[in-house]
C-alpha cells in the first residue's frame, strides 16, 4: 500500500500547513485515513510529534487545490482543519491565512492557465490576479500578488511587514467578494444586531452573532466578570479552565441560535472584545481590540476570516463591535488589535450590504516533497 503523497509545506499569513493537489489524493470519503496521520493526529499528547503539525490549531491546516470549471474562478480549493487530539477533519469553514497561499501555489504549479497580469506603467513589479473559489463557503476570493518571469511565477521577496511574522515579504491582497452569510446564508443569522444567550447554568450574556466569511460570536469582556481585564491574554486564558469552559458554553449557545451544530469546533468561533482601548491602542490607531479562541485554544493573533467578520461587524451600526469601536473607521478600514499586534480590514459597503472585504497577507513555500503517513 502506498504510504506517501506529494505535498507542499507552506506558510500563509500567521498559519502554516500542507498544500496538496487534488489529483494526489483519493476520494474525499477516504481522506480520514490519510490526512490526520500526515499531520500527526490523533495525538493524545497534543503535540503532533509524529507528523507535519505542531500542536496548535493555526499549524494543523491543509489546503487541497484543484482546477475549476467555474466561469468566475481560475482555481478552487477545500480547506481542512485537522483536530490535533482526535484527528477529526473539519471542513465547515475556510481559513483566511491559508487562503493567501492558494493563488501563488496554484499559479506556480500550473493549475491557473491564464491569470490576469497587470504591469506597472512606471516600471515596477508586475502583479497577477487569480480568482479563487473556496468550496467550504462557496465564496470567491480575488488574490493579487507580485510575479516575474515568463511564464510568470510568484515572487515572495518584498518589503511588507506583517505582525506575527518575522522579516518582510511581498504583499498579497485578498478581496473576499460578497462575504456575508458564508455558512448561514445571512450576515445577521438571527436578524438581530445583539442577541441574549442563555447558558447551561441559567445565566445570560449578550452577544452579536455575525456571519461574514466565517461566523463569529462577539461578546464584551466586561460581561465575563474577569477580575483584571487589562491582563487578559492567551496564557492567562489557557491557565483558567473555568473561563475557557464558560467561553465554550457561550460559543455553543451562539451556534445553536445561528442554526449551526454546536459540536463543530471550527464554526462559529468566539471573540472577546475589550471595552476600552489602551493608550498604546489609541497611539497605534487601533479601533477595537480582541482576543479570539479557535478550536478550543486561545489564538495568539486572530483567525483571518474572523478578522474579516469583526471588521465588517464594526461597520454595522448596533452590533457590539460597532458600539465598542473607537476612532474614525467610517472610511472603510478597521484596525484590529490582537495579542501579537494589529491588522487592517478594509470593507466596501453599499446600502448596508458588504460588497467586499480586503486583507493583506504574506506567504512563502517552505518545502516541497513527499509526506509519509
Amino acid at each position: 500500500m502506498k504510504r506517501s503523497f506529494p505535498a507542499i509545506f507552506a506558510r500563509g499569513g500567521t498559519s502554516n500547513g500542507l498544500v496538496i493537489l487534488r489529483e494526489h489524493l483519493p476520494p474525499v470519503h477516504e481522506w480520514h485515513r490519510i490526512l490526520p496521520a500526515a499531520m500527526g493526529s490523533p495525538d493524545p499528547y497534543g503535540r503532533q510529534l509524529n507528523g507535519m503539525g505542531s500542536g496548535i490549531s493555526s499549524t494543523s491546516k491543509i489546503c487541497v487545490l484543484s482546477p475549476t470549471t467555474r466561469t468566475d474562478a481560475d482555481i478552487e480549493f477545500t480547506f481542512v482543519q485537522v483536530g490535533i487530539k482526535d484527528g477529526t477533519l473539519d471542513m465547515a469553514g475556510n481559513c483566511g491565512n491559508m487562503s493567501s497561499v492558494v493563488g501563488p501555489v496554484g499559479l506556480d504549479e500550473g493549475l491557473v492557465n491564464t491569470p490576469e497580469i497587470v504591469k506597472d506603467s512606471r516600471g515596477g513589479p508586475a502583479h497577477a490576479l487569480v480568482r479563487v473559489f473556496n468550496t467550504n463557503t462557496s465564496k470567491v476570493i480575488h488574490s493579487r500578488f507580485r510575479v516575474a518571469g515568463d511564464p510568470p511565477k510568484y515572487q515572495p521577496e518584498g518589503d511588507y511587514q506583517m505582525d506575527g511574522v518575522p522579516g518582510t515579504q511581498s504583499k498579497i491582497v485578498l478581496s473576499f467578494l460578497n462575504p456575508g452569510g458564508a455558512k448561514t446564508g445571512r450576515t445577521l443569522p438571527t436578524g438581530n444586531h445583539i442577541d441574549t444567550l442563555t447558558l447551561p447554568d441559567g445565566s445570560t450574556i449578550q452577544a452579536s452573532l455575525v456571519d461574514v466569511s466565517n461566523p463569529g460570536v462577539f461578546v464584551r469582556l466586561s460581561d465575563l466578570a474577569v477580575a483584571d481585564p487589562n491582563s487578559l491574554d492567551p496564557p492567562r486564558v489557557e491557565a483558567d479552565p473555568e473561563l475557557k469552559n464558560r467561553l465554550e458554553q457561550i460559543r455553543q449557545a451562539g451556534a445553536r441560535m445561528m442554526g449551526l451544530d454546536p459540536r463543530t469546533e471550527s464554526v462559529p468561533k468566539i471573540v472577546v472584545l475589550f471595552d476600552l482601548p489602551s493608550s498604546t491602542d489609541r497611539n497605534a490607531g487601533v479601533h477595537i481590540r480582541c482576543l479570539a479562541l479557535s478550536m478550543g485554544q486561545t489564538h495568539k493573533a486572530v483567525p483571518l476570516t474572523l478578522a474579516l467578520c469583526l471588521g465588517s461587524a464594526v461597520r454595522m451600526p448596533g452590533t457590539i463591535p460597532n458600539l465598542l469601536a473607537t476612532g474614525d473607521h467610517e472610511g472603510g478600514v478597521v484596525v484590529i488589535g490582537h495579542p501579537t499586534g494589529k491588522l487592517d480590514v478594509g470593507t466596501t459597503m453599499c446600502e448596508g450590504h458588504i460588497q467586499s472585504a480586503e486583507l493583506h497577507r504574506t506567504a512563502r513555500v517552505l518545502m516541497k516533497g513527499d509526506v509519509f503517513y
